[in-house]
């Protein structure tokens, strides 16, 4: 497939996957794999068009106010380390098997952020050694942290994020909006942050392996960075419920679509 179709097919992407949060990896593999591209070549790839594709879109959210920086900033320190860790490990372990763990984990995102939730952050607020409150960016609202569930969860899910080539968002949405209360617009732009930190720690682990093929990656990364712009735009004017709907929709495409690649 020529490089330049490949890219906008990219920007297409971008453009929905930022809006949901998602940052783009979870079809950004899918669409290298599906073009022939070897699977370790595709992560590191996928990883520096997710680094362009979710800092733009970054800029965008964050200028709009609606990234909880204090938030990201704690996720992004653990997100990072875990991805950069999964990004080099990665080559340890057979492309077969980083399509199947992606697989599976998608399945699981995708269910996980449709579970309902009542009342708002403020209710949920407890008090302990284990629980961090957390201010959101405009003050009006404080978000609890449970340091004993969402310290590991980040760790695990950042690490494989780093090593299939996904991004953080994938995970961190549901993260936000199930275990921290974040409203689901906020957490969409916070996840754009961590999928920046996510991406670039993935790329690098990735770089050091020897997978990354720039004649390859740049090309898309413009077209993802195109996209996230678009997809951050749009994003910033839709209902939280339609971008939660959305999320759960494209996750479970991508699972069906990757699990089918496993086995078939």
């Amino acid at each position: 497939m020529n490089i330049w179709l490949l890219a906008l097919i990219i920007l297409v992407i971008a453009v929905f996957m930022v809006m949901t949060g998602h940052g783009g990896g979870n079809f950004f593999i899918i669409a290298l794999v599906l073009a022939g591209i070897e699977m370790h070549v595709a992560a590191a790839s996928v990883q520096f068009i997710l680094f362009s594709t979710a800092f733009f879109a970054m800029l965008l959210f964050g200028r709009k106010k609606f990234v909880e920086w204090k938030l990201a900033v704690f996720m992004g320190i653990l997100i990072g380390i875990s991805a950069l860790a999964g990004g080099f490990f990665s080559d340890y372990i057979e492309g077969k098997w980083l399509k199947l763990i992606l697989s599976v984990l998608l399945f699981f995102l995708a269910i996980l952020i449709l579970k309902p939730f009542k009342g708002n952050p403020d209710e949920a607020i407890k008090t302990g050694w284990k629980y961090r409150d957390i201010k959101s960016f405009d003050k009006a609202l404080t978000y609890t942290v449970n340091l004993l569930i969402v310290v590991p969860t980040v760790l695990v899910f950042g690490f494989i994020a780093g090593m299939v080539g996904i991004s953080g968002g994938s995970f961190m949405v549901p993260i936000l909006v199930l275990a921290c209360r974040v409203p689901m617009k906020n957490a969409v732009a916070t996840a754009s942050t961590l999928v920046a930190v996510s991406a670039l720690s993935g790329f690098i682990g990735h770089a050091a392996a020897g997978h990354f093929d720039y004649r390859i990656a740049i090309p898309l990364a413009i077209g993802g960075a195109i996209g996230g712009l678009i997809g951050g735009s749009i994003a910033i004017k839709t209902k939280p419920k339609l971008l939660k709907i959305l999320f759960a929709i494209t996750t479970l495409a991508a699972a069906i679509i990757m699990a089918y690649k496993v086995f078939y």
